[in-house]
Formats: structure tokens, C-alpha cells, sequence
């Protein structure tokens, strides 16, 4: 295979100032302080600077310092952005991002996974690191001919692209969001072929089967008696998940029938994620700068991906997850799991964040070597906690033994 360099053509960034320009924004008043959503003052902000400011340019120059491919994987179109590792015996890793990410979430710790040595650290401890737009995200794109798409199909696909693409006999595996299904299923399905892998929660994998898997709460009411600080973080936690369920779920073509025309609109939508998910106590701008944020914004925006990205979950749920064998754990790979203290649950400390799991119907899903609880982060746990989420992944897999399988390099 032959790098390919991402290019992204003068006519469709002409394209997107002539929409900037021509955006119409709604009157939005009374919500200075976000109650009902992204305000239009942080909005304006945004547009302003993507408008007047930005650079795709040195974006794209910054991504292309890393080679780039695109392959057909089972007629899938898939783009993947590689780092060889530097090291005697580097492990092939894939990385498995979610919703809204991209594939340059992955960036802050590409360089110390793949080259541990140039960051302080022991190059026996490389990983050949292989990441991929999910299909229907970023530049693997467009997907027509597979409006099913879900996280169980994309292990199948990545285990494709792993071992007869790529040429790897055995293959560690990492994944957040939606990543971490699907890592979690490659651990289950072909458990024979993974070393390892590491996740950043510990969701069952039919997390999304059921009549109501659109609903966060499961239709139970809060119950009674609960602490007044818990009965709000119950309710702050419902609203941070409960419309992104609802509507990907129920209606996500509706919804990127809009976006996918506005720029503006693109953005508010995956701002409100970015804003609500990371540990950014009122500050976005403390954990994704200006560029940041248009940047992701970009890699949707660029190739019409927003509809194809967000039917993961109605497909996740029309399309159910069922077990390739009945063994427990379900999830045979050893597997280390981060948490972090933003998505502590309700009334549960970092101090029993891992007992917590433990005490789960989740927990005897996985066989974990490795369970880690930071007291901070959020949710974009490699780009909010990039040294944390390098070292644990590392311990995962000196626990777990993986450098010492008989891994085979590619071919």
C-alpha cells in the first residue's frame, strides 16, 4: 500500500465559507447560561473564528505528519493514519474512536504508544499504532451502500483489516465511546487473536438490545430517599446523556437532514457533546482550543459524515448484538478498563469507582486484568488524559502478559 495523503479540495472549503457567511442563527434568548442548550453567544464565537481565523490548511499539514491510507475492507471504504512503532518488537494496536469523535482524538498519544523511547520511556514497550475512521466517520466515507453499519460489524471489519489487510496473526486492540464496543467485541468474537486490549468503560455489549434502549434511565423514576447532592447528579447526568440517546436513536436522519447543510448547525451539535462530556468545569476552551474544535468540526463537516455517524445507535439497536459463544467472561481478551472521575456515577467516588464495577452486572462480562480510576477527566480519556491513558494501557498489557505471546509482525 501506497501512503495517501489527506487533501481536502479548494472548492469544498469555498464551499463552506460561502455557508459560514450565510449563516442564520435563532434568537435564542435567555440562554446565556446554556439551560436550554449551546448559547448563541459561544456559538457566534465559534463561527466567527472558523469563518475569519481558522486554517484547515495547517490542520491538514499537521494530520498528514503521519501516513494515511484508504482501503476497501469487505467493500467497506475504511481510512486508517498509522505510526510505526520504534522499538525491538513494536505490537500492532488498533484504535477505535466514537461519537463525536474522530480520528484525531487519538493524536496526543500516538507518538508516545508508538515511540516510547523519544517520551522517556523503554522501547520495548512500542506499539505499531494503526488508527482508523470508523466507517461512515471522517474520510472513510461515503457509505452508501451500507446504511447498517454498527459497532459489532466494524470488529468484523477491523479484524479484517487486521489480519488479512495488514498481515498481523495476533493484534492488541483500544477503543472509547463507541470504540469501546467494538474493542470489547473483537475481544469477544476472536479473543484467539487479541493479546489484549483496554477500553475506556465497561458497558455490557448489549448495551443498546431492548425496546427502550433510547431511554438512559430505563423508565425507572428516582427513587425516593436519595441524598439531595445525588438526586442532582442523578438529574445533571440524565441530561447530559438523555437527548443524544433520544435522538440519534429515534431519529438521527431528521436531524442530519439540517446538519449536514449547516455548518453552524454541525457544529452546536457536537459543541454540546464536546462541552458536556469533558471535564472542562464551564470552560471548553480548557480542554479543546478554538482550532481543536473546528478541526473535529472539519473531519465531519468535509465529508458530509454526520448521517452515516450517527446512526450507529438506532443500527446498534436494529440490528441487535448477539454472542458468538455462551462462555463467561463474555469478552475473553484480558481487557483494562479507565475510568474517570467525570463519569463517576451517581453518589460513587474515584475511591469506589473500581469497586463499583466490580459489584455490576457488568463486571463478570470482562476478563480485566486492569481496572484504573482517575479522579479526573472526561469522556475524550486520551485527549483529556493522554499520560494516564498511555500508562494504563501499558500496564494492561504487561499484565495481561501480552508481550510475551508470540505475537507474528505484518507480513
Amino acid at each position: 500500500m501506497e501512503p495517501t495523503p489527506i487533501h481536502v479540495p479548494d472548492t469544498v472549503l469555498d464551499d463552506l465559507k460561502a455557508r459560514l457567511r450565510l449563516t442564520r442563527l435563532p434568537l435564542d434568548a435567555g440562554n446565556d447560561d446554556g439551560y436550554y442548550g449551546v448559547s448563541r453567544a459561544l456559538l457566534e464565537e465559534l463561527l466567527d473564528h472558523w469563518l475569519h481565523h481558522y486554517d484547515w490548511r495547517r490542520a491538514e499539514a499537521a494530520i498528514n505528519a503521519y501516513e494515511h491510507y484508504r482501503v476497501t475492507v469487505d467493500g467497506v471504504p475504511v481510512h486508517f493514519m498509522r505510526k510505526p512503532g520504534v522499538g525491538p518488537d513494536p505490537v500492532p494496536l488498533i484504535l477505535t474512536h466514537g461519537w463525536p469523535w474522530t480520528f484525531w482524538h487519538w493524536s496526543k498519544v500516538i507518538g508516545p504508544l508508538a515511540d516510547p523511547a523519544a517520551f522517556g520511556g523503554d522501547p520495548a514497550d512500542a506499539f505499531d499504532v494503526i488508527v482508523p475512521s470508523l466507517p461512515g466517520f471522517g474520510f472513510s466515507t461515503p457509505l452508501p451502500d451500507h446504511p447498517d453499519m454498527n459497532f459489532w460489524k466494524v470488529a468484523d471489519l477491523w479484524h479484517t483489516l487486521m489480519t488479512d489487510t495488514l498481515g498481523h496473526h495476533r493484534y492488541a486492540a483500544a477503543g472509547c465511546d463507541v470504540g469501546a464496543l467494538v474493542t470489547g467485541q473483537l475481544g469477544h468474537k476472536y479473543a484467539d487473536e487479541l493479546l489484549a486490549i483496554h477500553i475506556g468503560s465497561g458497558l455490557r455489549l448489549d448495551f443498546f438490545n431492548g425496546d427502550r434502549a433510547w431511554d438512559l434511565s430505563g423508565g425507572r423514576p428516582i427513587p425516593d430517599g436519595l441524598p439531595e447532592s445525588v438526586h442532582r447528579q442523578v438529574l445533571a447526568y440524565d441530561r447530559r446523556f438523555a437527548v443524544h440517546l433520544a435522538a440519534h436513536m429515534l431519529g438521527s436522519s431528521t436531524l442530519a437532514h439540517g446538519l449536514s447543510d449547516s455548518p453552524a448547525g454541525l457544529l452546536a451539535w457536537i459543541l454540546e457533546r464536546w462541552a458536556n462530556w469533558s471535564d472542562n468545569h464551564g470552560d471548553i476552551e480548557t480542554v479543546f482550543s478554538k482550532d481543536d474544535i473546528l478541526t473535529h468540526a472539519m473531519i465531519f463537516w468535509v465529508n458530509n459524515a454526520i448521517g452515516t455517524s450517527m446512526r450507529y445507535y438506532a443500527n446498534a439497536n436494529r440490528y441487535p448484538w448477539t454472542p458468538s459463544h455462551d462462555r463467561r467472561p463474555v469478552v475473553e481478551a484480558p481487557t483494562g478498563i479507565t475510568f474517570v472521575g467525570y463519569e463517576n456515577p451517581p453518589g460513587v467516588t474515584t475511591g469506589r469507582r473500581v469497586q463499583h464495577f466490580l459489584d455490576s452486572d457488568r463486571a463478570d462480562w470482562y476478563h480485566h486484568v486492569n481496572l484504573t480510576a482517575h479522579p479526573d477527566g472526561g469522556h475524550f480519556i486520551p485527549w483529556e488524559l493522554p499520560d494516564g491513558w498511555v500508562a494504563d494501557l501499558r500496564r494492561t498489557f504487561h499484565l495481561s502478559g501480552g508481550r510475551n505471546t508470540g505475537r507474528q509482525s505484518a507480513r
